[in-house]
């Protein structure tokens, strides 16, 4: 059974229609994160039990708000948080990284034969130079869309060449001048 079948593309953006037979009949203090960052914006993060039949997430102005069936009120829903928060980060990516990578293709001339937006342990994005095909990690939502083109566009680089070398590196800065300022943000994490 999917219990986050009612989270899809279509509930992101739409605000949570509350009458008097659904109001929030309490909010779970007890689960983190208490806030995240899409884009580098920071959402509060709210966890509220109403009576409905299955899991909601409305992304609002300031918040993401998690809307809980009343019956999984005595779980410790730390486990359903973590796989709802990662399937919206997935959705979000999903979008931005397709038109990033439409925009590299076009600037490329050339793209991966595959890519996949999937959790990898200790990195953004991962290039398969022997598949030429890249795994982005739907983490990468949290950092701003400028550090999220500027790990694609290094990731595209891959595909022409495998390591970081001179010439890696003259092509990553043709098309991406900054990307010395923009790797310094971002100076301990693996793409």
């Amino acid at each position: 059974m999917n219990i986050i079948k009612r989270i899809k593309s279509s509930n992101i953006n739409r605000k949570a229609n509350l009458d008097n037979n659904s109001f929030i009949l309490g909010k779970d203090e007890s689960l983190k994160p208490k806030f995240t960052t899409i884009f580098d914006k920071n959402y509060s993060v709210n966890v509220y039990y109403l009576r409905i039949s299955s899991p909601e997430l409305n992304l609002e102005k300031n918040s993401i708000n998690i809307n809980l069936p009343m019956n999984y009120r005595k779980n410790n829903n730390q486990d359903l948080l973590n796989v709802i928060l990662l399937k919206m980060y997935k959705k979000i990516a999903e979008n931005e990284i397709e038109n990033i990578m439409e925009e590299a293709r076009h600037i490329f001339g050339f793209a991966p034969e595959n890519y996949e937006i999937k959790k990898i342990a200790g990195a953004l994005a991962y290039c398969n130079t022997d598949l030429q095909s890249f795994i982005i990690n739907p983490y990468i939502v949290m950092y701003s869309k400028e550090i999220v083109k500027y790990i694609v566009f290094h990731e595209f680089c891959h595909l022409k060449y495998k390591s970081h070398g001179k010439k890696f590196y003259e092509m990553l800065q043709k098309y991406v001048p900054n990307y010395e300022k923009i790797s310094k943000q971002i100076p301990n994490l693996k793409y």
